[in-house]
Protein backbone atom coordinates (compact mmCIF):
# COMPACT_ATOMS: atom_id res chain seq x y z
CA UNK A 1 0.00 0.00 0.00
CA UNK A 2 2.83 2.38 0.91
CA UNK A 3 4.54 1.70 -2.43
CA UNK A 4 1.31 2.48 -4.32
CA UNK A 5 0.92 5.79 -2.47
CA UNK A 6 4.54 6.73 -3.22
CA UNK A 7 4.09 5.91 -6.93
CA UNK A 8 0.90 7.96 -7.02
CA UNK A 9 2.66 10.93 -5.45
CA UNK A 10 5.54 10.61 -7.94
CA UNK A 11 3.07 10.52 -10.86
CA UNK A 12 1.25 13.56 -9.49
CA UNK A 13 4.53 15.46 -9.09
CA UNK A 14 5.58 14.66 -12.70
CA UNK A 15 2.14 15.67 -13.98
CA UNK A 16 2.32 19.02 -12.20
CA UNK A 17 5.82 19.67 -13.57
CA UNK A 18 4.68 18.93 -17.15
CA UNK A 19 1.68 21.24 -16.75
CA UNK A 20 3.87 24.03 -15.38
CA UNK A 21 6.13 23.80 -18.44
CA UNK A 22 3.58 23.16 -21.23
CA UNK A 23 0.86 25.34 -19.79
CA UNK A 24 2.78 28.63 -19.85
CA UNK A 25 3.88 30.82 -22.75
CA UNK A 26 7.63 30.96 -23.24
CA UNK A 27 7.67 34.03 -25.48
CA UNK A 28 8.77 31.97 -28.51
CA UNK A 29 5.44 30.93 -29.97
CA UNK A 30 5.06 31.51 -33.72
CA UNK A 31 2.36 34.12 -34.46
CA UNK A 32 -0.29 32.90 -36.93
CA UNK A 33 -1.03 35.00 -39.99
CA UNK A 34 -4.75 35.82 -40.09
CA UNK A 35 -6.74 37.53 -42.87
CA UNK A 36 -8.57 40.80 -42.44
CA UNK A 37 -12.32 41.23 -42.60
CA UNK A 38 -12.96 43.14 -45.87
CA UNK A 39 -16.08 44.76 -44.40
CA UNK A 40 -14.28 46.39 -41.49
CA UNK A 41 -12.61 49.76 -41.93
CA UNK A 42 -10.53 49.34 -38.77
CA UNK A 43 -8.67 46.35 -40.18
CA UNK A 44 -6.04 44.92 -37.88
CA UNK A 45 -2.41 44.85 -39.08
CA UNK A 46 -0.36 41.66 -39.03
CA UNK A 47 3.14 41.77 -37.56
CA UNK A 48 5.63 39.65 -39.51
CA UNK A 49 8.78 38.73 -37.54
CA UNK A 50 11.95 38.25 -39.55
CA UNK A 51 14.20 36.65 -36.90
CA UNK A 52 15.59 33.16 -37.44
CA UNK A 53 13.70 31.96 -34.37
CA UNK A 54 9.97 32.76 -33.98
CA UNK A 55 9.28 35.71 -31.69
CA UNK A 56 6.35 36.36 -29.39
CA UNK A 57 3.51 38.47 -30.84
CA UNK A 58 3.69 42.14 -29.90
CA UNK A 59 0.37 43.45 -28.58
CA UNK A 60 -1.25 46.57 -29.96
CA UNK A 61 -1.28 47.92 -33.49
CA UNK A 62 1.44 45.54 -34.64
CA UNK A 63 -1.05 42.69 -34.16
CA UNK A 64 -3.66 44.22 -36.44
CA UNK A 65 -4.62 42.20 -39.48
CA UNK A 66 -3.46 43.51 -42.81
CA UNK A 67 -4.81 41.49 -45.75
CA UNK A 68 -8.08 40.25 -47.18
CA UNK A 69 -8.81 36.49 -47.02
CA UNK A 70 -8.33 36.12 -50.80
CA UNK A 71 -4.84 37.60 -50.49
CA UNK A 72 -3.71 35.01 -47.93
CA UNK A 73 -2.12 32.48 -50.34
CA UNK A 74 -0.26 35.23 -52.16
CA UNK A 75 1.03 36.74 -48.92
CA UNK A 76 2.29 33.33 -47.80
CA UNK A 77 4.02 32.80 -51.16
CA UNK A 78 5.70 36.19 -50.83
CA UNK A 79 6.86 35.37 -47.29
CA UNK A 80 8.27 32.05 -48.53
CA UNK A 81 10.18 33.81 -51.31
CA UNK A 82 11.36 36.68 -49.11
CA UNK A 83 11.49 35.87 -45.37
CA UNK A 84 12.54 39.46 -44.65
CA UNK A 85 9.20 40.79 -45.88
CA UNK A 86 7.37 42.55 -43.06
CA UNK A 87 3.64 43.04 -43.66
CA UNK A 88 3.17 45.90 -41.21
CA UNK A 89 6.29 47.73 -42.41
CA UNK A 90 5.21 47.30 -46.04
CA UNK A 91 1.81 48.84 -45.33
CA UNK A 92 3.38 51.78 -43.53
CA UNK A 93 5.64 52.31 -46.54
CA UNK A 94 2.72 52.02 -48.96
CA UNK A 95 0.79 54.69 -47.05
CA UNK A 96 3.81 57.01 -47.15
CA UNK A 97 4.13 56.39 -50.91
CA UNK A 98 0.41 57.00 -51.42
CA UNK A 99 0.62 60.38 -49.69
CA UNK A 100 3.90 61.45 -51.32
CA UNK A 101 2.88 60.51 -54.87
CA UNK A 102 -0.56 62.13 -54.63
CA UNK A 103 0.85 65.33 -53.17
CA UNK A 104 3.57 65.43 -55.84
CA UNK A 105 0.94 64.99 -58.56
CA UNK A 106 -1.27 67.72 -57.13
CA UNK A 107 1.68 70.11 -57.01
CA UNK A 108 2.90 69.06 -60.46
CA UNK A 109 6.25 67.99 -58.96
CA UNK A 110 6.91 65.05 -61.27
CA UNK A 111 10.60 64.75 -60.36
CA UNK A 112 9.71 63.89 -56.74
CA UNK A 113 7.63 60.88 -57.74
CA UNK A 114 9.72 59.62 -60.65
CA UNK A 115 11.96 57.19 -58.67
CA UNK A 116 8.93 55.50 -57.12
CA UNK A 117 6.67 54.86 -60.12
CA UNK A 118 6.93 52.69 -63.22
CA UNK A 119 7.41 54.35 -66.61
CA UNK A 120 3.83 54.08 -67.87
CA UNK A 121 2.45 55.28 -64.52
CA UNK A 122 4.78 58.28 -64.67
CA UNK A 123 3.63 59.04 -68.23
CA UNK A 124 -0.02 58.96 -67.13
CA UNK A 125 0.65 61.39 -64.28
CA UNK A 126 2.78 63.62 -66.52
CA UNK A 127 0.05 63.70 -69.18
CA UNK A 128 -2.56 64.73 -66.61
CA UNK A 129 -0.29 67.50 -65.28
CA UNK A 130 0.40 68.76 -68.83
CA UNK A 131 -3.32 68.87 -69.63
CA UNK A 132 -4.02 70.68 -66.37
CA UNK A 133 -1.34 73.27 -67.14
CA UNK A 134 -2.72 73.72 -70.64
CA UNK A 135 -6.15 74.51 -69.22
CA UNK A 136 -4.65 76.87 -66.65
CA UNK A 137 -5.97 74.86 -63.70
CA UNK A 138 -4.34 74.47 -60.30
CA UNK A 139 -5.15 71.69 -57.81
CA UNK A 140 -5.38 72.75 -54.19
CA UNK A 141 -5.98 69.30 -52.71
CA UNK A 142 -5.25 68.00 -49.23
CA UNK A 143 -5.05 64.42 -48.00
CA UNK A 144 -6.95 64.67 -44.72
CA UNK A 145 -6.50 61.08 -43.54
CA UNK A 146 -5.84 57.53 -44.71
CA UNK A 147 -8.61 55.61 -42.99
CA UNK A 148 -7.52 52.18 -44.16
CA UNK A 149 -4.72 50.45 -46.02
CA UNK A 150 -5.11 46.71 -46.54
CA UNK A 151 -3.50 44.19 -48.90
CA UNK A 152 -6.22 43.26 -51.39
CA UNK A 153 -4.13 40.79 -53.40
CA UNK A 154 -0.60 39.45 -53.65
CA UNK A 155 1.14 37.18 -56.13
CA UNK A 156 4.55 35.97 -57.16
CA UNK A 157 5.66 35.88 -60.81
CA UNK A 158 8.86 33.87 -60.44
CA UNK A 159 10.96 36.19 -58.26
CA UNK A 160 8.79 39.27 -58.81
CA UNK A 161 6.25 40.15 -56.13
CA UNK A 162 3.11 42.11 -56.96
CA UNK A 163 1.07 43.46 -54.06
CA UNK A 164 -2.13 45.46 -54.44
CA UNK A 165 -3.13 47.72 -51.56
CA UNK A 166 -6.65 49.05 -51.14
CA UNK A 167 -6.65 52.56 -49.68
CA UNK A 168 -9.60 54.35 -48.18
CA UNK A 169 -8.83 58.04 -47.68
CA UNK A 170 -10.50 61.38 -47.05
CA UNK A 171 -9.42 64.04 -49.53
CA UNK A 172 -10.39 67.70 -49.55
CA UNK A 173 -10.16 68.92 -53.14
CA UNK A 174 -10.32 72.32 -54.81
CA UNK A 175 -9.59 73.23 -58.42
CA UNK A 176 -8.65 76.84 -59.12
CA UNK A 177 -8.23 78.74 -62.37
CA UNK A 178 -5.21 80.83 -63.31
CA UNK A 179 -6.64 83.77 -61.34
CA UNK A 180 -6.91 81.66 -58.19
CA UNK A 181 -10.70 81.45 -58.31
CA UNK A 182 -12.34 78.23 -57.16
CA UNK A 183 -13.99 76.44 -60.09
CA UNK A 184 -14.66 73.09 -58.38
CA UNK A 185 -14.54 71.39 -55.00
CA UNK A 186 -14.53 72.52 -51.39
CA UNK A 187 -11.91 72.46 -48.65
CA UNK A 188 -14.64 72.19 -46.01
CA UNK A 189 -16.09 68.96 -47.40
CA UNK A 190 -13.66 66.04 -47.64
CA UNK A 191 -14.62 63.23 -50.01
CA UNK A 192 -13.89 59.59 -49.24
CA UNK A 193 -11.94 57.90 -52.02
CA UNK A 194 -11.13 54.22 -52.57
CA UNK A 195 -8.04 53.41 -54.60
CA UNK A 196 -6.20 50.20 -55.45
CA UNK A 197 -2.49 50.66 -56.05
CA UNK A 198 -0.24 47.81 -57.14
CA UNK A 199 3.41 47.76 -56.12
CA UNK A 200 6.16 45.56 -57.58
CA UNK A 201 9.52 44.37 -56.32
CA UNK A 202 12.01 41.74 -57.49
CA UNK A 203 12.72 39.66 -54.38
CA UNK A 204 15.99 38.47 -55.94
CA UNK A 205 17.27 42.04 -56.05
CA UNK A 206 19.15 43.74 -53.22
CA UNK A 207 17.10 46.88 -53.87
CA UNK A 208 14.47 46.95 -51.09
CA UNK A 209 12.29 49.56 -52.81
CA UNK A 210 8.82 48.87 -54.21
CA UNK A 211 7.67 50.56 -57.42
CA UNK A 212 4.11 51.67 -58.16
CA UNK A 213 3.03 49.90 -61.37
CA UNK A 214 -0.74 50.39 -61.49
CA UNK A 215 -3.45 52.64 -60.06
CA UNK A 216 -7.19 52.04 -60.06
CA UNK A 217 -10.09 53.89 -58.47
CA UNK A 218 -12.98 51.91 -56.99
CA UNK A 219 -16.51 53.04 -57.77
Amino acid sequence: MTAIIILALVALFIGLRLYSVLGERTGHEQPILKPADPEQADTRVEQRHTHAAPAAPVPGEADELAYLPTAGPGVRSLLAADPSFDVARFLEGSKAAYRMILESFWKGDLDAMRPYVDGHVYDAFAGAVAQRDKEGLILDNRLVAIDQAVIASAEMERTVALVTVRFEADIAAITRNADGEVVAGSMSDAVQTRDRWTFRRDTASRDPNWILVETDEEE
